[in-house]
């Protein structure tokens, strides 16, 4: 798996923000993807030095519209660590 198709895109909530000023960023990540994958995309992507990655996993959630139900897609979510004193500088605004 190429290295530039595992980070499908950022996760934007209050609590992702929150994080960012120690150094911490959440993304939505490719579902075959590996800590180790997921840390060395950042680090080639970005030009920063990951410290730490975890994972989870995000349950498909049952949608109703009207009379069709169906379920929302799973995905998959790695929190990246960065070193002391490293940012995404394309990430901040």
């Amino acid at each position: 798996m190429e290295l530039e198709n595992i980070i499908l895109g950022v996760v934007v909530t209050e609590k992702s923000m929150g994080a960012r000023p120690l150094g911490g960023y959440v993304f939505r990540v490719h579902l075959d993807a590996t800590k180790i994958m997921v840390k060395q995309a950042v680090e080639r992507l970005f030009k920063t030095k990951v410290k730490a990655v975890n994972m989870c996993n995000v349950r498909a959630k049952r949608r109703v519209v009207g009379r069709s139900a169906g379920e929302t897609r799973r995905w998959k979510k790695a929190y990246v660590t960065l070193r002391n004193g490293q940012t995404i500088k394309e990430l901040e605004a």
